[in-house]
C-alpha cells in the first residue's frame, strides 16, 4: 500500500514538475499510438465496410483473417515486423528497425483487425431498411457507406477506442521493433518495464499512473463525444 501512495505521489510530481524525460516518454507513446491508430482507422473504416456491405468471392477468408487478428498477441506481430525490417528482411533497406515508424508499424498492424471487426460489427447492426432506403433514393455505393458509418457512428467511435487501448497499454511489440532506446523509443509501457527491472518500483508505479491517467482521460472524452453523437 506504501509503494502505491508513494508511486501516486511521484507521478503527480513528475507532472506537475515538468520533468523533461517523463514528457518526452509520454510525447512519443501518445506521438506513436496515435499516428497508428489514424493509420489503422483509414485502412480500417473501410474495410469494415467492405465486409458489411459486400458480398465476394474469399470473404469469408478475409472476415476470419480479421477476427484472428483481434486476438494476435502483439509479441507476435513484433516479431514479424522485426523480421521484415531487420538487415536481411525485405524492408532492411528502409532503415526502420529501432525507430518509432518501426513502433507505429507494429502498432497499426495491431489496431487495424480491432478497428475493422468491430466497425464491420457496427455497420451490420444497422437497419437493412436503411440501406434499401438510401439505394432507393438514388445514393452512390460512397454515398451509402458513408451514411451508414455515420448511422453506426457510436460503435464505430467503440471500435476506434478499442484500437487505441490495444495499442497505448501494448509492450511486447514496441519493445521488439523499438528497442526501448532512451530519448528515442521509449515509450510509457517499456519505460515500466525498465524501471520495474531495475527494481524502481515507485517510479514505476508512478509512471503507470501517468498511463493509466491518459487512457482514462482520452476514453472519458470518447464517451462524452459517443453520447453526445448518440443524441443527434
Amino acid at each position: 500500500m506504501i509503494e502505491l501512495l508513494e508511486g501516486l505521489r511521484q507521478a503527480v510530481a513528475l507532472l506537475l514538475d515538468g520533468d523533461q524525460a517523463t514528457w518526452e516518454i509520454i510525447s512519443l507513446s501518445l506521438y506513436v499510438s496515435g499516428v497508428a491508430l489514424a493509420l489503422s482507422a483509414a485502412l480500417g473504416l473501410p474495410l469494415g465496410a467492405l465486409l458489411a456491405l459486400r458480398s465476394f468471392w474469399g470473404r469469408r477468408l478475409l472476415v476470419a483473417l480479421v477476427y484472428t487478428g483481434m486476438g494476435l498477441p502483439p509479441v507476435v506481430v513484433g516479431l514479424f515486423v522485426y523480421l521484415l525490417l531487420s538487415r536481411s528482411g525485405p524492408l532492411g533497406t528502409l532503415g526502420w528497425l529501432f525507430t518509432p515508424r518501426a513502433m507505429i508499424l507494429a502498432q497499426s498492424i495491431i489496431s487495424l483487425p480491432l478497428v475493422a471487426g468491430l466497425t464491420m460489427a457496427a455497420i451490420q447492426g444497422v437497419d437493412p431498411a436503411l440501406r434499401l432506403q438510401l439505394r432507393a433514393l438514388g445514393a452512390d455505393p460512397t454515398q451509402v457507406t458513408v451514411a451508414l458509418l455515420w448511422e453506426a457512428r457510436a460503435g464505430v467511435l467503440v471500435s476506434l477506442i478499442a484500437g487505441f487501448g490495444a495499442i497505448i497499454s501494448e509492450v511486447g511489440a514496441v519493445m521488439l521493433v523499438g528497442g526501448n532506446i532512451a530519448g528515442s523509443t521509449r515509450v510509457l509501457t517499456t519505460a515500466i518495464v525498465l524501471e520495474t527491472r531495475k527494481g524502481e518500483f515507485e517510479l514505476a508505479l508512478a509512471l503507470a499512473f501517468v498511463l493509466l491517467a491518459i487512457t482514462f482521460t482520452i476514453n472519458t472524452g470518447a464517451l462524452l463525444l459517443q453520447q453526445r453523437l448518440a443524441q443527434r
